[in-house]
């Protein structure tokens, strides 16, 4: 069954086609991976399922509501959460701390909460923080939970990136290039984490450039290029294309 489902959908930028008729289905449960040359249109298609910019016609469903349109926060209460290729996250602010800011409905962010700090509102932040440390453990990141952001590693502060959506509990999370730039030895980890993840519940949508980690890590793969779908099927199946090949490789293929 599809939780996500992509239907024609097209964004341009001025006289250039982003997205060009892109359709695509993402199944409840797995783990799609989302690949293509530079210039195929992922980020940009992220972005138009996430909220960020608006398609010129097409339609998003997720979980059998069209959500064509809907802003980002609107998206992440709906249980629809995304991260960035390059990891955010406020310097100052400790691991543990990034975390916490993330947790859905709190009464915080109210005036009253916020400056008299009822008992609901305590007790609500008290199980905010037991909730970000559930996260910093499961993903490794408890040992610098009290470390600031801006003092961890690169590696770590992907982990931190999918912790923050973790913390929104969503229902399906699309990582833009999560090893990017990460050492061999935590990508594998960051994999097992993502493996992990989908052996709970959790539905991926991944974009990545690291084809060994998506032979390794993907159930379906889908190919992207000239802001339309080109093939899809199992990540031996698309290597296979010839289509896939010209892609990548242009006449050398």
């Amino acid at each position: 069954m599809a939780l996500l489902e992509i239907d024609d959908l097209r964004v341009s930028f001025g006289g250039l086609t982003a997205l060009d008729g892109a359709t695509l289905a993402v199944e409840s449960g797995r783990i799609t991976g989302l690949i293509g040359p530079n210039g195929a249109g992922k980020t940009t298609l992220f972005n138009a399922i996430t909220g960020a910019l608006r398609p010129l016609s097409g339609r998003v469903r997720f979980a059998d509501t069209d959500v064509t349109g809907w802003r980002p926060e609107r998206l992440a209460r709906a249980g629809l959460a995304r991260t960035f290729q390059i990891a955010r996250g406020l310097a100052r602010m400790t691991v543990l701390e990034n975390l916490m800011l993330y947790g859905r409905d709190q009464p915080g962010e109210s005036f009253t909460g916020a400056v008299l700090r009822p008992r609901n509102a305590r007790e609500a932040e008290e199980q905010l923080r037991k909730r970000a440390i559930e996260v910093a453990r499961r993903l490794d990141l408890l040992v610098v939970g009290d470390s600031c952001a801006r003092d961890i590693s690169g590696g770590q502060k992907k982990l931190l990136e999918l912790g923050r959506v973790l913390m929104a509990d969503p229902k399906l999370v699309l990582l833009d290039e999560p090893v990017a730039g990460v050492n061999p030895t935590l990508a594998r980890r960051l994999a097992a984490h993502i493996r992990e993840l989908r052996g709970l519940g959790l539905t991926f949508l991944v974009v990545e450039h690291n084809m060994g980690l998506v032979a390794e890590l993907c159930d379906h793969v889908v190919v992207l290029t000239n802001g339309k779908r080109l093939a899809e099927g199992s990540f031996a199946e698309v290597r296979a294309d010839p289509r896939v090949q010209l892609a990548y490789m242009g006449g050398q293929a």
